[in-house]
């Protein structure tokens, strides 16, 4: 059974109903759930373009590929470990930039 077995009916006007939906499909969320982003706090953002996914997979791919490389770096002790650890993290911190802020809904301004 589920959780949520509370239903609240609101009326909009056509102008509110509009500019919900409006929204609601940017986000490619349902409605339910937009409404549910709100009422917890945050603004859900707007659906990234298709091409994000392939680029943060792509991005993906290099951080596990340099992630494998300073392994067998840290193996043969040929390449400047720290600086090589560094660069990895750097791309994981861009990772985690750009996915929080085309991805992750964004708190309310009070």
């Amino acid at each position: 059974m589920s959780k949520r077995n509370i239903e609240i009916k609101v009326r909009l006007n056509r102008k509110e109903a509009e500019t919900l939906n409006k929204r609601v499909k940017k986000s490619r969320l349902s409605r339910e759930a937009y409404m549910r982003h709100l009422i917890n706090g945050v603004v859900p953002q707007d659906s990234p373009p298709p091409d994000y996914y392939s680029m943060m997979r792509e991005l993906h791919g290099v951080a596990n590929n340099l992630n494998q490389i300073a392994q067998k770096a840290h193996v043969l002790n040929v390449v400047d470990v720290q600086r090589y650890d560094g660069a990895v993290r750097q791309v994981e911190a861009a990772i985690k930039t750009i996915t929080d802020a085309v991805i992750l809904p964004q708190p309310m301004e009070r």
